[in-house]
This record gives structure tokens, C-alpha cells and sequence, in this order.
């Protein structure tokens, strides 16, 4: 089991302007804006679960990006449960 980052719709405020784990995420195409909510989403298949978004979103005080774990034979996000380990940044990108 692996994280994957998520997406709070209710604490994303992507259509005020903020896109920082879109520009900050060094996986091309993984975090998008959906234009019709205004909202970032995750490209789950894409994720390599860095934290790196999260750790912007939770620098620019809106916490919207949790990291949860990823069912590795669906590929759901299992919301609530216990986070797995997480990828060190070189450990995802090597």
C-alpha cells in the first residue's frame, strides 16, 4: 500500500486564484484544475505520493491536500484509514 495525495473540495480554493501544488508538483499532469468546480484534483495513476503538494498547501495555510492511502489492486483512495510510508522525494523520483 502506498499514498497518494487528495483533495478537500470544501478547503481547496483553487477558483481564488491559488494553484500552488499545480505549479509545485514535479509530476507532469497530476494535479489539474477541474474548470468546472474550480478545484484541484489528483490524476491518482500519476501520484507518486511526494508530499511535496501537500506541504505547499499546508504552507499557504489552506491544508486542502491530504496524503491517504491508495488501494493497489483498485486503485481507490482509501479515505480515513491510516496512512502508509511515505515516499521520500528521491525515493519517488529515482
Amino acid at each position: 500500500m502506498y499514498n497518494v495525495a487528495f483533495v478537500e473540495d470544501d478547503k481547496c480554493v483553487a477558483e481564488k486564484g491559488c494553484r500552488l501544488c499545480i505549479l509545485y508538483c514535479p509530476e507532469a499532469d497530476c494535479i489539474r484544475l477541474d474548470t468546472r468546480k474550480m478545484k484541484a484534483f489528483v490524476v491518482v495513476n500519476r501520484c507518486k505520493g511526494c508530499d511535496l503538494c501537500a506541504v505547499v498547501c499546508t504552507a499557504a495555510k489552506h491544508d486542502a491536500i491530504i496524503m491517504a492511502p491508495v488501494n493497489g489492486a483498485t486503485g481507490e483512495i482509501i479515505l480515513g484509514a491510516h496512512k502508509a510510508e511515505a515516499a521520500a522525494l528521491g525515493q519517488a523520483y529515482q
